[in-house]
C-alpha cells in the first residue's frame, strides 16, 4: 500500500509499504483523510526522539472499517492507545495512562491507505458529518480538553476575557470552542501574516499580531498558550491578571520564559494540558456534527502525494492553520 513516510530530518516521500496485519481485537480501516499535526511537524524537524525514521506519521484520521462488526461504518479514529485497566484508565483519565502510546509514534500512523487499530479506538461518525469535518475531531478534542480545564480553573464566568496564543489548529479550535460555549471576549494572537488575515474572517474572534498590538482589554482572565515557547510563556506571565489562569497546551520548546515569581506573588494558576479524555473526544464529535465548530475558511485539503510539500509549506509559514491529506478517493 502507499504511505507518506518520514525518512529523515525535514524529509518525507511516498513509498510502497507493507500492508498492516490485523491482530486480535483489531480491525482494518481504509483511511480516507488524515490531518497534519504540530507533533508531526515536530518529528519531521528532528525534534522528537520517540519518532524514529523511517516512520509513517499521522494520527488525525478518519476512514471506513473493512473488517469486524463495524464493517462499512464511517469512523473517526481515537489514536491514543492505553492499557485500559490502570487507575487512570479506570477513572476516565485515559490520556494519563503510564503505558499510553499514539499511532504514528512507535507504530505506523495514518498517512497511509490502511491502518490496523483496536475496535475500542473507533468512533462512528454521524451521517450528517462529512469526512473532511470529522478529520478535525482529534485536534478539536485536544482543544475541548484545554478549554474545559481553563473554565474549571477560572470559574466559568461569561464576562471573562480570554486570550489564546497561537493561530494554528489547536489555538483556533480552542477559540472556536469558547465561542461555541457562549463566550464572547476572545482574542487570538498570531504573528504569521498569512494566517492572521485568514483568522480575522473567522467567527467573532479578535485576531491580532502580538508583536505590533495588544488586546484592548482592561484585564485578561484566562490565557491558553497553544504555542508553548519561551516567548509565549513570558507573554502569558506578563499579561494575565492577578489571580488569573494560564493553560499551557503548546509543546514548541522547553526553554525558560515562565515568570514563576509573578505566578507565586500574584497567585496565578498555571496548568499543563495534554491530549484528551474519551469524553472530550465524544464532545468534539458532537460539536462538529451539530455545526457549532467547523473548518470552513481555514482548512485546506490536499492529496497524499502532496504530503511532502505540505510539510515544507507549513514549515515555511505558507499554509493555513490546518492541512488535511486525502489518502483515498472514497468519501
Amino acid at each position: 500500500m502507499k504511505a507518506l513516510v518520514y525518512t529523515d530530518t525535514q524529509m518525507s516521500e511516498i513509498r510502497e509499504v507493507e500492508a498492516p496485519k490485523v491482530d486480535e481485537n483489531q480491525c482494518l480501516v481504509d483511511i480516507t483523510f488524515c490531518g497534519i499535526c504540530g507533533s508531526d511537524m515536530h518529528a519531521w524537524l528532528g525534534h522528537d526522539e520517540r519518532r524514529i525514521p523511517p516512520l509513517v506519521l499521522g494520527h488525525e484520521a478518519v476512514g471506513i472499517v473493512r473488517t469486524g462488526d463495524l464493517t462499512g461504518k464511517r469512523v473517526a479514529i481515537n489514536p491514543l492507545m492505553t492499557c485500559g485497566d490502570c487507575i487512570f484508565c479506570n477513572n476516565g483519565n485515559e490520556h494519563l495512562c503510564l503505558k499510553r502510546e499514539l499511532i504514528g509514534m512507535r507504530v505506523p500512523g495514518a498517512f497511509s491507505e490502511r491502518l490496523a487499530i483496536d475496535v475500542r479506538n473507533l468512533n462512528v461518525i454521524a451521517d450528517n458529518l462529512s469526512f473532511t469535518e470529522a478529520a478535525l475531531v482529534e485536534p478539536l478534542a485536544c482543544s475541548v480538553h484545554a478549554v474545559r480545564i481553563a473554565l474549571d480553573l477560572s470559574g466559568q464566568d461569561f464576562g471573562s476575557n480570554f486570550v489564546v496564543v497561537g493561530g494554528g489548529a489547536i489555538g483556533l479550535l480552542a477559540a472556536l470552542v469558547l465561542e461555541a460555549y457562549g463566550y464572547s471576549n476572545i482574542w487570538l494572537a498570531e504573528t504569521n501574516y498569512f494566517r492572521l488575515e485568514m483568522l480575522k474572517k473567522i467567527g467573532n474572534i479578535q485576531a491580532f499580531d502580538p508583536l505590533n498590538t495588544a488586546p484592548s482589554l482592561d484585564k485578561i482572565d484566562v490565557i491558553i498558550d497553544a504555542v508553548g515557547s519561551g516567548a509565549t510563556r513570558k507573554m502569558a506571565s506578563n499579561l494575565v491578571q492577578p489571580g488569573g489562569t494560564i493553560v499551557h497546551i503548546g509543546l514548541q520548546d522547553n526553554t525558560a520564559g515562565l515568570d514563576t515569581r509573578r505566578l507565586t506573588l500574584q497567585e496565578i494558576k498555571f496548568q499543563g494540558t495534554y491530549c484528551y479524555r474519551n469524553d472530550d473526544f465524544s464532545e468534539a464529535l458532537t460539536l462538529l456534527s451539530m455545526g457549532k465548530v467547523s473548518g470552513n475558511g481555514w482548512v485546506e485539503i490536499r492529496s497524499l502525494s502532496d504530503g511532502a510539500q505540505s510539510f515544507v509549506d507549513i514549515h515555511n509559514g505558507n499554509a493555513p492553520p490546518k492541512i488535511i491529506l486525502q489518502t483515498s478517493e472514497e468519501e
